[in-house]
């Protein structure tokens, strides 16, 4: 348990440090200012990065909360797919360690984000930056001109879910003492029909509210 505790302290510190970086490195609040200049006044627009500036800590204080809610029901789902195509008898804790492990391959998102903006796409707009999702589907379709419900399953396609998914295998055959094939199938089961029913969930309430 101890294990478990210290990787999730790790992850969140890491995503918190990234994120304080990604914010600043990219002046997301002159790009936001800049978008709110279009709808809100200038005094408006003050009053809202004064409310921010004093409620950061919930912000803060949220990035933990949602790690620890997607690893835990990541776990649960993973662990009832053990129940039903695993003969061994496999912990809850030791599939939630390898969830939070597994966590760490999306810490290479904002990363390349920082990089690609900073460096060779110099010259970029708020909607750019929330948009840009690494070596992804959405990347090869783009955003301009695309159904917004259509965005976000383009960019759950990409190849950090794709290595989250053969990492999560690897680790659940080693679990199961069988092979990475068998994590596959085990994951392939439990892991991927529920991310393709979050992704569902999400499509359907873009497309009602766009």
């Amino acid at each position: 348990m101890k294990k478990n505790i210290l990787a999730f302290i790790v992850l969140s510190i890491l995503t918190l440090f990234i994120n304080i970086i990604f914010k600043n490195q990219l002046n997301i609040n002159h790009l936001l200012q800049n978008t709110l200049s279009l709808q809100l006044t200038d005094r408006q627009i003050e009053n809202y990065f004064e409310l921010q500036k004093n409620w950061q800590w919930i912000s803060y204080s949220i990035i933990p909360l949602f790690l620890l809610l997607k690893s835990v029901f990541i776990a649960t789902v993973l662990y009832i797919g053990t129940f039903f195509f695993s003969k061994n008898n496999i912990t809850f804790k030791n599939i939630l360690n390898c969830v939070i492990q597994a966590e760490f391959v999306f810490l290479l998102v904002p990363v390349l984000k920082i990089i690609w903006f900073y460096f060779f796409q110099t010259n970029y707009t708020l909607e750019d930056i929330q948009y840009f999702y690494p070596i992804s589907a959405l990347n090869i379709t783009g955003y301009q001109g695309l159904d917004p419900w259509l965005i976000y399953p383009l960019q759950v396609l990409n190849l950090f879910e794709l290595a989250y998914i053969i990492y999560l295998s690897y680790q659940i055959g080693q679990l199961t003492q069988t092979n990475t094939d068998n994590g596959l199938k085990i994951v392939g089961y439990s892991y991927v029909p529920a991310l393709f029913l979050w992704v569902t969930v999400v499509m359907f309430f873009t497309l009602n509210y766009s």
